[in-house]
């Protein structure tokens, strides 16, 4: 089909911005809906592997994606729309957020209203899970890498990039080297070291800006979340931990209770969930110097942290065809397509026990969560059983569904709470 117009493809990409809840398991399950099933802008062995190809990229997978999709359809100007209108509703949120959060603390109602979204995600996460497997798990070998890959995140808590490279070895290894390439028309990729050049001062200015005006915090952050940028292979759960050790153990920024109230709000706003970078930093600068320096921190974290992102898929965007053209290189990629089905359903599990169950602890030698199956929320378990008769049973569009979920996570916290 022809390439949709500018009001359009704002118009599909803003919707995906502002729908995009619930982490990547539920954004990808979003874009596969309106991009594949819905437009046919993309086809589905094309969205499999650019969704392949933004596993492999460091960075949020979703928003990359995202990117992809709009460089795909309109090029630079594409990729920019649909990467932009990816992130800055979330931004926008999570800056009312934060500020809200650092002026008044928690923000029930916010959180109420999104305790019914979080029970939608979960049933628009399990409608994704079927459709995509149905399509990515074609043959034994890539069930078997789906549930390896699975066994490997949930059970034993093995490196991202370590089952992605595994699976990238089994595929090129097992792949028949006289198969018929997968695609008859690589595109060329000229301009990469112009496209570098670009992206990577974009990226460096205002790093460099803080440095020579002697502004010792804010350099300190956007050296950080910078690194952050480069070693995200997997999404923001990869490196919790490290972020978490270093911004408040290393640097002092937040609390510990802040930084899982960080998380917790940045689970339940639109965006990728690598927001929580931003949301740290709004904290780290008003607790610094109130909120001018929150607001400065704020903006030059989101910058570091997506910045890179456009540069890594209007660097690799135009190889995606040129590997598929080679067997072994495509057979890697149908693998890592394969293993990323497990990560999707890894992540689609952890994201349900933490909405359904109160007390989680940690599964053997260091797994995925374990839910303490007597604190069982029995409001969030309900909120879930009715998202599932709105979606499954009732065929409700996702937006009338957020909207009613929302409305019902207000009224169940009024009566469970008393207010």
């Amino acid at each position: 089909m022809s390439a949709p117009g500018t009001r359009e493809l704002v118009r599909v990409f803003g919707r995906i911005g502002l729908l995009s809840f619930g982490g990547p398991a539920a954004q990808i399950a979003l874009m596969h809906r309106e991009l594949v099933e819905t437009r046919n802008w993309l086809s589905e062995d094309g969205f499999l592997r650019a969704l392949s190809l933004c596993m492999l990229l460091p960075g949020p997978e979703a928003m990359q994606l995202a990117t992809y999709a709009g460089w795909r359809l309109r090029g630079t100007f594409g990729g920019l729309v649909a990467g932009l209108l990816f992130v800055l509703p979330g931004a926008a949120v999570i800056l009312l957020l934060a500020l809200g959060y650092a002026l008044y603390g928690q923000v029930p109602l916010v959180q109420a209203a999104f305790t019914g979204i979080k029970a939608a995600v979960i049933i628009i996460v399990l409608q994704a899970l079927i459709k995509v497997s149905r399509k990515a798990l074609t043959t034994r070998s890539a069930l078997m890498l789906a549930g390896a890959a699975f066994v490997l995140l949930f059970a034993v808590n093995a490196p991202f990039p370590l089952i992605i490279l595994l699976a990238a070895i089994y595929g090129a290894l097992t792949q028949n080297s006289t198969a018929p390439p997968a695609s008859a028309a690589p595109t060329s990729a000229p301009g990469s070291l112009r496209t570098v050049g670009i992206w990577g001062t974009l990226w460096a200015l205002p790093v460099l800006a803080v440095w020579l005006a002697d502004q010792g915090f804010l350099t300190q952050i956007a050296l950080f979340f910078s690194k952050l940028a480069v070693v995200t292979f997997g999404g923001a759960y990869a490196v919790l931990a490290y972020m978490t050790q270093t911004v408040v153990q290393d640097y002092g920024w937040i609390t510990t209770p802040q930084m899982i109230d960080a998380l917790g709000l940045a689970e339940t706003t639109p965006g990728p969930l690598i927001l929580v970078t931003q949301f740290v930093a709004l904290l780290a600068g008003f607790a610094e110097g109130g909120i001018g320096l929150a607001l400065a921190a704020g903006a030059l974290t989101l910058w570091v942290t997506f910045t890179p992102c456009f540069l890594w898929i209007f660097l690799a965007g135009p190889y995606l065809d040129l590997i598929s053209s080679k067997p072994r290189l495509s057979g890697a990629l149908n693998a890592i397509t394969a293993a990323v089905v497990g990560v999707i359903l890894n992540l689609a599990i952890w994201f349900a026990i933490h909405v359904l169950f109160d007390r989680i602890g940690a599964g053997l030698w260091h797994g995925g969560p374990v839910p303490e199956l007597a604190s069982l929320n029995l409001p969030a378990l309900g909120l879930t059983l009715l998202a599932a008769g709105l979606l499954l049973g009732l065929k409700r569009g996702m937006v009338e569904t957020l909207a009613l979920m929302a409305g019902a996570g207000l009224l169940v916290s009024a009566f469970t709470t008393g207010t």
